[in-house]
């Protein structure tokens, strides 16, 4: 019985877990802030291409604000997770 109640409540937690990741997912405040972490990262790579027109270092843009953005959001996570 006791080993049941075990399972129950690993498979509780993790449901917990899965909830909290969708959640996360799907929330207002990672999608805003991927917006403007991607817009500081964007302005400060233009300041530092300014002085070039290459079509490959300006394609690398989005590519580049896209993953330091999303690279930094796992402290905007945990102070999410609190407040929620």
């Amino acid at each position: 019985m006791k080993e049941l109640e075990n399972r129950i409540e690993k498979i509780e937690d993790r449901n917990r877990r899965v909830e909290t990741d969708k959640a996360w997912e799907t929330s207002w405040t990672r999608k805003i802030w991927i917006c403007v972490l991607t817009y500081i990262v964007v302005v400060i790579y233009s300041f530092v291409i300014s002085k070039y027109n290459n079509i490959f270092l300006s394609s690398l843009v989005p590519v580049i604000g896209f993953s330091l953005s999303t690279l930094s959001l796992g402290i905007i996570r945990k102070i999410w997770e609190k407040e929620r």
